[in-house]
């Protein structure tokens, strides 16, 4: 009988040994995993396709030409992205030279009971979309919201914000890159 538990016992431990990754005799199927989410590589404002209010999608290639873009990632039940919503409305005259696109993963009502509720829609710089393949959060792999990113004249990443950034940061990004008066940061 202990003849039988020792041969059990010691099956059961080479077949664990074998399971291991990089073990003799097994292939390593674990994938490598990227950890450079695609913006820090692709520094161009990335393509999207956002679902409006009205039905109709709002692109990349819509953008005014020359004007900085800031990226929101949102949540209309947020906290945080509320209080952005109505600093940016309080800071608005700061914040006209550029294009804010504000995104979201929730239902297009959703989104508008939101730019209601913060009486968004009367800034003709702001956008609303859905992303319904939730293309950009996985893009620039957001962890919270608002997620902010943003992008110069040329279409050229500048800055992320991992957990959103005051009116005043974000217009002086934008006016500084406007009139190209500083070099871009790459940085998060």
């Amino acid at each position: 009988m202990k003849k039988v538990i020792v041969i059990v016992f010691s099956a059961l431990v080479a077949l664990q040994a074998a399971a291991q990754p990089g073990s003799a005799g097994t292939k390593n199927t674990n994938p490598v995993v990227d950890t450079v989410p695609p913006y820090k590589k692709n520094p161009s404002l990335p393509p999207f396709k956002l679902l409006q209010a009205d039905s109709t999608w709002f692109t990349n290639m819509e953008l005014a030409k020359k004007k900085p873009v800031v990226i929101i990632y949102f949540s209309p039940e947020c906290g945080h992205c509320q209080l952005a919503a109505q600093e940016m409305t309080n800071s608005i005259d700061k914040l006209k030279d550029a294009t804010f696109l504000w995104v979201s993963y929730y239902s297009v009502p959703d989104i508008a009971k939101f730019v209601e509720n913060y009486h968004l829609a009367q800034y003709p710089n702001f956008k609303f979309g859905r992303d319904p393949q939730y293309f950009l959060p996985t893009y620039f792999r957001v962890k919270f919201t608002p997620f902010m990113a943003v992008y110069d004249n040329n279409g050229q990443f500048v800055q992320s914000f991992e957990q959103g950034a005051s009116p005043e940061v974000l217009a002086t990004l934008i006016h500084d890159n406007l009139h190209n008066k500083k070099k871009t940061k790459h940085t998060s």
